[in-house]
Parts: structure tokens; C-alpha cells; sequence
């Protein structure tokens, strides 16, 4: 089937070609395996992109809590920035909330392992649980200070 080649051969010609049959209404010139399969691809990539802005903004919160004398505007941006990227995912696509509640503790060790990283800290530094909620996190008001950790026993 000539749409099958063009998959592997003009990925962009492909797509436009779809869409064409699509809107024509011409269904059995779809190229219905590949088109599956691109379908399944962009909501993992929709996921992913969801676990890394996360990721990305608890790393930098714990850098922000447990390197209070290296806060910078840069780390202040970044946080800022994935919070406003979460919410436009969210906003585009309100049916990965649920999988946001799903992750949200394990993706804790994605933050953990930046924090680690960069802050060059021991992992005996920082909780090996998430020390803030999902809402903390997201909340545009929320900068975590190391007296709040201390206050909780942890």
C-alpha cells in the first residue's frame, strides 16, 4: 500500500495524507496499522512528558529546600516554568490527571535523583519519601523551607 511506504519514507507526507483521508471520510485507504500505533505513541509521549516536568520540578524544589544558600533565580524559573508547563498539559489533556495521582510518589525518585546530582548532597540529605503533597507541588505559591521538613519529623 503506497500510505504504508510513505510511513517509512516521508513521515510528514504521511501524516498530511491521513489527515486527507480523514477528512474525506475515506476509511479503507487508511493506513490503519501505523496510524494506531502513532496514536498509542503520542499518549505515552503525552505521560512522559507529565513524569518529567514533575520530576524536573521536585528535583528543584528539594535543591530549593536543601541548598537554601545556592538559590538562585534560575532554580526560582525552572520551578515556575514546569508548574505552568504541568498545568498546560493538564489543561490540553485533563484525563492525565488521574495518572498524575497515580505517579506522583514514584516520580518522586526521578526529583530525588536530580537533586542528588546536582546539589552533589548525600542521598541521607533528603526524605526518602516525597516531603510535599501533589498540591504543594503544583501550587504556584509553594517554596518548601527546611524548617517545614523539620517541623513534620522528617
Amino acid at each position: 500500500m503506497y500510505t504504508s511506504h510513505l510511513y517509512k519514507t516521508d513521515f510528514y507526507g504521511w501524516t498530511q495524507e491521513q489527515v486527507s483521508l480523514l477528512k474525506a471520510q475515506q476509511w479503507n485507504q487508511l493506513d490503519t496499522i501505523n496510524l494506531i500505533e502513532e496514536i498509542e505513541t503520542l499518549g505515552r509521549r503525552e505521560r512522559q512528558e507529565l513524569r518529567n516536568r514533575l520530576g524536573v520540578l521536585l528535583g528543584h524544589l528539594l535543591k530549593w529546600q536543601f541548598q537554601p544558600e545556592k538559590r538562585s533565580n534560575s532554580w526560582l524559573s525552572t520551578i515556575r516554568e514546569q508548574r505552568v508547563q504541568i498545568k498546560l498539559l493538564l489543561q490540553d489533556s485533563p484525563s492525565l490527571k488521574p495518572y498524575l495521582d497515580e505517579v506522583f510518589l514514584t516520580i518522586y525518585e526521578l526529583g530525588l535523583a536530580l537533586a542528588i546530582r546536582e546539589t552533589e548532597l548525600g542521598e541521607q540529605v533528603f526524605p526518602e519519601v516525597c516531603p510535599y503533597t501533589l498540591g504543594e507541588t503544583l501550587n504556584p505559591e509553594f517554596l518548601p523551607n527546611l524548617t517545614q521538613v523539620d517541623e513534620k519529623g522528617e
